[in-house]
């Protein structure tokens, strides 16, 4: 900045410039590059009556040198004040978990605040980032006692959620199991009940020819003698076995016609079954 007679004059662009020797003065010196500012640390008590020490850093840019040589005595300092009574005005207002999921928050309205003050200093604040947020030991042990707590409760309800997983399995398992047996068994009788079935048709139908078979040989010529001779011998075979035996009293007829006569009954049934079919 160039000072005529101790007042401002004008201001000098970078390139050849010439000065009057003893009339002009260079009083200040501005670089127009962006400028990290450190902020100092502070303690700042959240809205829960925490404290927390928070360090950060300002970037900013001269936009105008004459009002940043004119319009504050030490612009950097204002800025500097600024942005820590701002950044307790933001962390008041927010609890203290807040303040560590709200950074991006916090620093646009860091910046915001600054920078409509900065105007009138010639200055634009372009963001504000913090460095560092830092609860006191008390409270940081208390929040590494929570975060362990909620890291045992998450593991417990895994390891629960594992055995009642475990245990639907097994059940799941065994119902299936006992459908699968029941359906076995169920097929079991089924079969089972079904080959009895087919047995007994099959003697059925067996028996069934062989009667048929017989009925037609006794029609037959000479079938009727057949059944006759097949009927004494029977008879002769019976009063056989009954003689064998010692225990038993056997009584023969005394008229061998009653034989005859027992025969001829047969024959009667025979031909009676025959008129029948």
């Amino acid at each position: 900045m160039l000072e005529r007679t101790g007042k401002y004059h004008a201001t000098l662009t970078p390139g050849l410039n010439f000065p009057v020797p003893f009339v002009d003065k260079v009083a200040y010196k501005h670089s127009l590059k962006e400028i990290p500012l450190d902020v100092p640390s502070q303690v700042c008590i959240t809205r829960d009556n925490t404290q927390l020490q928070v360090d950060g850093i300002l970037y900013f840019q001269v936009t105008d040198p004459m009002r940043a040589s004119y319009g504050a005595s030490n612009y950097i300092v204002a800025i500097t004040q600024l942005a820590q009574t701002t950044l307790r005005s933001v962390i008041g207002k927010l609890e203290l978990d807040k303040t560590f999921e709200e950074r991006d928050i916090i620093n646009a309205q860091v910046v915001q605040a600054i920078d409509e003050a900065a105007l009138n200093w010639g200055v634009k604040v372009l963001r504000y980032e913090i460095k560092d947020l830092t609860p006191p030991e008390a409270i940081l042990r208390a929040m590494q006692s929570q975060i362990t707590a909620e890291r045992e409760k998450r593991a417990l309800i895994a390891a629960s959620e594992g055995r009642r997983q475990e245990q639907i399995n097994i059940a799941t398992g065994e119902r299936e199991a006992s459908i699968a047996r029941s359906e076995g068994e169920k097929q079991a009788d089924i079969n089972k009940a079904q080959g009895e079935a087919a047995a007994i048709v099959a003697v059925a139908e067996a028996t069934a020819s062989a009667i048929r078979q017989v009925a037609e040989a006794i029609r037959q010529p000479g079938g009727e003698q057949a059944v006759q001779l097949k009927i004494a011998e029977r008879a002769v075979d019976a009063f056989g076995k009954v003689a064998e035996d010692s225990t038993t009293t056997l009584v023969i007829p005394g008229n061998m016609s009653e034989v005859s006569a027992l025969i001829t009954s047969a024959m009667r049934m025979v031909q009676a079954g025959r008129t029948v079919g």
